[in-house]
């Protein structure tokens, strides 16, 4: 019987959204795997928008929601729409937008908040002990959803290892190519561009942190 995964997405392009080589690799592996998937995001205004070719900011406004629709080929729903008893487990791909948009760390650091109907579906994954799957950047929410003690990475930056820190996690540096798992709480996490230097590289962590995410699944089976 295939699993079913939620995938959080936050925006689309990696200054001011979902980073899409991290979503789109995800969303082939859980593929691969016979897994199946939908996806959500927030819907709300991102915090900004980026001119991706020359990284300055545009006068204008979009909505996540919208613009993660992009990257799911338009199958995502409104994330207050998700429940955590129609899945198995749960993955969110990084990039900015996690930092900006599912929550403000990007600008609060480590008295950042996550945004509330985000916060409610991961502390949902986290209170049922379901297996969650969270890369880049996006571990930097992993003190905020579990609590103190939570043991996750984002590769080797000194300053957000330090942030995490502050907030209660147990930072763990890592390699591209492997992941970090924090057993008591079932959550895998893996640096992929924080440290990717190449979209191969990205995929080498984020694979096997899928595959760790769904290998989980089956531990409470007869």
């Amino acid at each position: 019987m295939s699993k079913k995964i939620a995938v959080i997405l936050s925006g689309c392009g990696v200054y001011d959204g979902a980073e899409i080589h991290e979503s789109v690799i995800t969303l082939l592996r859980l593929d691969q795997r016979g897994a199946q998937v939908q996806c959500f995001a927030p819907n709300i205004a991102q915090l900004h928008v980026i001119n991706h070719l020359t990284g300055e900011e545009m006068p204008e406004s979009r909505n996540v929601l919208v613009e993660s629709a992009r990257i799911a080929r338009g199958n995502i729903k409104d994330i207050r729409d998700a429940d955590v008893d129609d899945f198995d487990a749960l993955i969110v791909p990084g990039g900015f937008g996690s930092a900006k948009n599912l929550s403000n760390f990007a600008i609060e650091g480590a008295g950042c908040t996550v945004q509330p109907d985000v916060l409610a579906l991961t502390e949902a994954f986290a209170e049922a002990g379901k297996p969650v799957g969270l890369m880049c950047i996006s571990p930097a929410l992993a003190a905020k959803i579990y609590g103190p003690g939570v043991n996750c990475t984002i590769g080797n930056d000194a300053e957000t290892a330090a942030a995490m820190n502050k907030m209660g996690a147990t930072h763990t540096d890592c390699a591209v190519t492997e992941i970090v798992e924090d057993r008591a709480r079932k959550l895998v996490s893996t640096p992929a561009y924080m440290l990717a230097q190449t979209i191969s590289e990205a995929a080498s962590g984020i694979n096997k942190m899928v595959d760790r995410v769904l290998e989980l699944t089956h531990e409470n089976e007869a």
